[in-house]
């Protein structure tokens, strides 16, 4: 059966492969501790999941929701970015609720983008933003995250003949994978670029409330001129541990949340209302995330710290929950220090290359497991390094 062109671009998926070398280890009786995915490990606060149980039993909530989402969730949301970042959004015209973040970044290149349209992406970055391009016909153009720039892409670098044929860019601070952060200057050199050639800012701050020590990330949208050129993502599975929920949303520019919306009604439906209701209360609470980036701060200290014991030179993060650390010169590439760790040491760690190019001199750790688990990986590295 052949498949259509657009799923045949799609590069082999390197998660796979890593998702069956631990099936194999784990047949063999080998105890696994995985780093790889960065999915919060604690349970969702018991106020959000009492709200949900409450509104499940609600006859009126089971029926199909409205494809944008509940007025009330949107109004929740605009009125969280107003106490958060300070910016003021139309809920009724500038907001749009997703299932979950990564349905609205897929789907944004599905409004915007034609066959032949470039779509600036970050490399090292997170692979939807390269798939949704590849499943609109546009042509990916990976521009480089270095660390000598703090993992801050350099625009004046991007060829103007290719900056005249994007459509749209992706950005993603605090970054997954590497960790880094953006400021406001950084934001409005990204506005004033993205003016000078037509060009949609679509940043995904999934994010944005997992930071440590006193940092403090910022929207894209508080830079001047954002809301001309761009919209945002962000969602409630990082802060409330709710990923299994699929509850996101996207807020800006009403011509870019228009055009998704089109692609939302005829291609899904709506978040259950329940849902909805819980996300509320979560935004309008906002309980939690202090006592959870607590916890995420004991761990990062720790691996940071074992790391450094062994050698490496790392800073701790000021955000997100991943280590992003370079590969030890005695390896090859990412993918072979990654599976000397799982066949060594029995932990799982995700390769760079997987993100991209500009990736493979480096590994990725998620904190998202319990201390006890997450020091007995620490202390298999250590004894297998």
């Amino acid at each position: 059966m052949k498949r259509a062109e657009r799923i045949r671009k799609v590069p082999p998926y390197l998660f796979a492969e890593i998702d069956k070398k631990v099936a194999q280890a784990k047949a063999a009786g080998k105890d696994v501790i995985s780093l790889g995915i960065g999915d919060p490990d604690l349970p969702t606060p018991g106020y959000i999941i009492d709200e949900l149980v409450k509104e499940a039993h609600n006859p009126a909530n089971h029926q199909y929701p409205s494809y944008e989402g509940m007025f009330a969730f949107r109004s929740a949301v605009a009125e969280w970015c107003r106490k958060r970042f300070g910016i003021t959004l139309d809920p009724a015209s500038e907001v749009l609720t997703l299932i979950g973040s990564k349905e609205g970044i897929a789907h944004l290149p599905l409004a915007f983008v034609d066959p032949g349209d470039i779509v600036l992406i970050p490399d090292p970055g997170y692979p939807v933003y390269k798939v949704a391009t590849l499943f609109a016909g546009g042509e990916p153009y990976p521009f480089k995250l270095l660390p000598e720039r703090g993992f801050l892409p350099d625009f004046s670098t991007i060829p103007s003949n290719i900056a005249k044929r994007a459509k749209m860019i992706f950005l993603n601070y605090p970054n997954n994978p590497t960790a880094a952060v953006a400021d406001l200057s950084f934001f409005k050199e990204a506005v004033d670029f993205a003016k000078s050639y037509d060009i949609i800012v679509a940043h995904d701050n999934a994010y944005s409330e997992v930071a440590y020590d006193g940092y403090c990330p910022a929207s894209f949208l508080q830079a001047e001129g954002a809301m001309d050129v761009g919209v945002e993502f962000n969602s409630l599975s990082k802060p409330f541990n709710m990923t299994g929920w699929r509850i996101g949303f996207a807020y800006g520019n009403k011509d870019i949340i228009a055009g998704l919306s089109i692609i939302k009604t005829n291609v899904d439906s709506g978040v259950f209302q329940a849902i909805q209701y819980a996300g509320i209360k979560a935004l309008q609470e906002n309980k939690g995330t202090d006592e959870l980036n607590a916890v995420y701060t004991r761990r990062r200290n720790m691996v940071v710290e074992t790391f450094n014991e062994m050698g490496w030179k790392l800073d701790k993060p000021k955000a997100t929950f991943y280590i992003w650390a370079p590969v030890p010169e005695t390896y090859g590439s990412s993918v072979e220090f990654a599976a000397a760790m799982l066949e060594k040491a029995g932990v799982v760690i995700t390769p760079g290359i997987g993100y991209g190019e500009a990736g493979n001199g480096y590994f990725r750790i998620s904190i998202t497991i319990n201390d006890q688990r997450l020091k007995e990986a620490m202390d298999r590295i250590r004894k297998n390094l």
